[in-house]
């Protein structure tokens, strides 16, 4: 989610570009302007947030895996004798 919020900010600005020219100063497109910052300020948190639980997700993946392979290895000693591994 991370990367994909990086290039928003860009795209956001891109898309704007050239929008309030010509405009006779509408009140409603005068507006667009705070209301496309405030969308870059929660793109800005959500990056943030993302980053943050990045280093939490990875712990999770990892004892999640380490809890897998300690359970399959208290099934060994009742593994069936010719059917092989337990998976």
């Amino acid at each position: 989610m991370c990367t994909h919020l990086g290039p928003v900010k860009s795209e956001l600005e891109t898309a704007h570009e050239g929008l309030l020219a010509g405009t006779g100063g509408l009140i409603a497109l005068a507006e667009l302007g705070s209301v496309r910052e405030s969308w870059v300020r929660r793109f800005e948190v959500a990056r943030g947030e993302c980053g943050a639980l990045a280093g939490k997700l990875r712990a999770v993946a990892r004892a999640q895996g380490e809890t897998n392979e300690t359970v399959k290895a208290s099934f060994a000693p009742v593994a069936s004798p010719g059917r092989g591994e337990v998976r």
